[in-house]
C-alpha cells in the first residue's frame, strides 16, 4: 500500500512539473485595417496575376456635439444677490469625423468560395462563438453578420471575407504576391 501511494505521489509531482512547462501562445489578432487600400481612381489596385480583391464602402462617421450657450448673463444686485439667473440654450452641431470612402482589400478568389469553403468559414466562426446556426455552405445574412463581427474586431468593417481574415481563421495558407 505504501509503495502504491509513493508511486501515485511521484506521478502527481511529475504531472505538476509537466504543467509548468511553457504553454504555447495563441496567435495574435491580425490588424485587417493594415491591408486596406484607398484609391483615387476606380477599380481594384494593380497586383500580381491571380490575386483577387474585394471592395466595400466604409461608412461616414459623424460626431454630434451639444453645448450650452449663454443667451443672457445673470443680473446681480449691488450686494451680489442674483436677481435673475443666466439663461442658456442647447446648441448641437454635427462634425464629420471620417468621410465615406471605398476601400479595397485582398480576398479569396470567387472560384475558391465553394460550398465546402463557406461551410468551413461557418465552422470557424461557430468555433469562435460568432455563428450559431447550422452549417449550410451558403454565404447568407447570418454568415455575413458573423463575418462582419469577426473582421470589425480587427479593423475591417465588412461582411466580405478578407484574405488576412481567411488566413487567421485557418481557411487559406498561401499568399499570392501581396499588393
Amino acid at each position: 500500500m505504501r509503495h502504491a501511494s509513493l508511486t501515485l505521489t511521484g506521478a502527481l509531482f511529475w504531472l505538476a512539473a509537466c504543467q509548468q512547462a511553457g504553454v504555447p501562445q495563441a496567435p495574435g489578432r491580425a490588424d485587417l485595417s493594415a491591408d486596406l487600400v484607398r484609391l483615387t481612381v476606380p477599380g481594384p489596385p494593380e497586383s500580381a496575376e491571380g490575386a483577387c480583391w474585394a471592395s466595400d464602402v466604409t461608412p461616414m462617421v459623424i460626431e454630434t456635439v451639444t453645448e450650452q450657450v449663454m443667451v443672457s448673463e445673470a443680473k446681480l444686485a449691488p450686494d451680489g444677490r442674483v436677481l435673475s439667473p443666466a439663461v442658456f440654450h442647447s446648441e448641437s452641431r454635427q462634425k464629420i469625423v471620417q468621410e465615406r470612402e471605398e476601400v479595397w482589400f485582398r480576398s479569396p478568389c470567387p472560384q475558391e468560395m465553394t460550398v465546402d469553403f463557406i461551410a468551413s468559414l461557418q465552422r470557424a466562426l461557430k468555433a469562435r462563438g460568432l455563428y450559431v446556426l447550422p452549417l449550410t455552405g451558403q454565404m447568407d445574412a447570418a454568415t455575413r453578420a458573423a463575418l462582419r463581427r469577426f473582421q470589425a474586431d480587427r479593423g475591417l468593417e465588412s461582411d466580405k471575407l478578407s484574405l488576412t481574415a481567411a488566413r487567421e481563421l485557418g481557411l487559406v495558407t498561401t499568399d499570392v504576391g501581396k499588393k
